[in-house]
């Protein structure tokens, strides 16, 4: 069988391998039996986002984790950062999270952090992997007598709401401010426009009915096109578009331009650094990243650290450097100041605190960061070869590499959680760069499609 886990979890297609209820027991069974409490057993907090296969895999984790004599406490749909505060803040051993995060409602998949609120480390993970796929699992299930318990946490999103309300000072910079929310049908749906009611903004709020089926359906942080139209037509200050699990922030300044995650990290950095709040005076990103956000950094006097794709990787490096400040292009900041993993409303607030102390809108403050032309491309392969290994594609990525030197840079990846192989070409013009990707990406199509 394959390898489980990807750069987030688990993920795949809904009731098919390895997203079934069958998987899902076992990988409640396995996170029950790592995640002890000092009494021998645990307590293991699980929230979801808004898709029609959730509860099916929710009740399979349940029935896993209390078969192995652990509780389960049920927070309810809440955002993937909620769940991460849940678990930390109620001193439960471990976290369950049910979402393919952007993916379509057809996906789901499973994330788990440990009792801090942190997503695990590769040998976690393969520890889980280990029991999950051992089929002597169940023996290890408890009697009758010692089985565990399902609770619900019936205010789970009133709790993380209030935590992240408390990151706003006191002379509360959110009040007035003409706000368009989009919540991709998705975590955020109820937790996100009550938090920014609550302080006092004018909140139009976008893609808040799920049903199920249309969790990022031509919306939230992948498709800001609509939300783009609305902060023009109310004369918004700011859009805030989230994903399925509410872990990203994709904005839109107050002309309708879409903000990338970069040019939010080099605008918060350089306000971070004047107030003294940047500690380490670094920022981490992944390769992924643009060429100008390490040019905007280098200009500021900011160290530039790069990590592997995936926020768990940026996590790693800030901890590790002493860093507070990180994030993917994408759209997932960490700020580690105020949380353990990346979060769509706190990074929100963090960018509009800036605004206001700055006296400066969205648009202003990302001219701190200049985007080089970037061109990306997604191609389906049947199967994953190392890249290394197949001398078409090496010598036609070596060929582009030449030809750009030190103007751009190429970056040939495979997701990992879907199967597809990422193709990202950075270049001194649109066209340059466009007709690069485009002739790697047809070379990737004919030897992998």
């Amino acid at each position: 069988m394959s390898k489980l886990f990807g750069t987030d979890g688990i993920r795949g297609v809904a009731n098919e391998y390895p997203m079934t209820p069958e998987m899902a027991v076992n990988i409640g069974r396995a996170v029950a039996v790592l995640f002890k409490g000092d009494k021998n057993s645990s307590k293991i907090v699980i929230g979801k986002d808004t898709r029609i296969s959730c509860q099916m895999i929710e009740y399979a984790l349940v029935s896993g984790i209390c078969s192995m004599g652990a509780d389960a406490y049920l927070a309810g749909i809440l955002p993937t950062p909620g769940v991460a505060f849940m678990t930390s803040s109620t001193g439960a051993n471990a976290g369950i999270v049910i979402s393919a995060s952007h993916n379509p409602f057809y996906d789901n998949g499973i994330k788990i952090f440990n009792g801090d609120g942190y997503k695990l480390s590769d040998e976690k993970e393969a520890e889980i992997e280990q029991l999950v796929l051992n089929e002597n699992i169940a023996s290890l299930t408890k009697s009758v007598q010692d089985i565990g318990c399902v609770f619900e946490i019936s205010d789970a999103g009133g709790r993380y709401g209030n935590y992240l309300k408390l990151t706003v000072p006191k002379d509360n910079y959110i009040k007035g401010l003409k706000i368009v929310i989009d919540c991709s049908n998705g975590a955020t749906f109820r937790v996100a426009p009550a938090i920014f009611n609550e302080l006092g903004a004018d909140v139009e709020a976008l893609f808040v009915s799920p049903d199920g089926k249309n969790i990022n359906d031509n919306c939230g942080s992948q498709h800001p096109e609509i939300l783009q139209k609305k902060v023009l037509e109310k004369g918004a200050d700011i859009g805030l578009a989230f994903d399925g699990d509410g872990d990203r922030l994709i904005a839109v300044d107050e002309k309708g331009a879409v903000t990338t995650g970069d040019q939010i990290l080099a605008a918060c950095a350089k306000y971070m650094k004047q107030k003294g709040f940047l500690k380490g005076n670094q920022v981490v990103s992944t390769v992924m990243s643009n060429m100008g956000l390490g040019v905007a950094l280098k200009e500021m006097g900011i160290k530039h650290t790069v990590a592997e794709v995936g926020d768990r990787y940026v996590m790693e490096k800030m901890i590790a450097s002493g860093a507070v400040l990180g994030g993917e292009d994408s759209g997932h900041m960490i700020f580690l100041a105020h949380h353990t993993t990346g979060d769509g409303i706190l990074s929100a607030l963090r960018v509009i605190e800036a605004m206001k102390e700055e006296s400066k809108p969205l648009s202003e403050l990302c001219k701190i960061m200049k985007i080089f032309p970037q061109v990306q491309m997604n191609v389906e392969v049947k199967h994953k070869p190392d890249l290394k290994t197949v001398p078409d594609i090496k010598n036609a990525i070596k060929s582009v590499e030449t030809r750009l030197s030190e103007k751009g840079r190429v970056l040939v990846r495979y997701s990992g959680t879907e199967p597809i192989c990422r193709i990202m070409v950075e270049g001194p013009t649109i066209d340059e760069t466009r007709k690069y990707c485009q002739y790697l990406s047809d070379i990737v199509k004919d030897k992998l499609g």
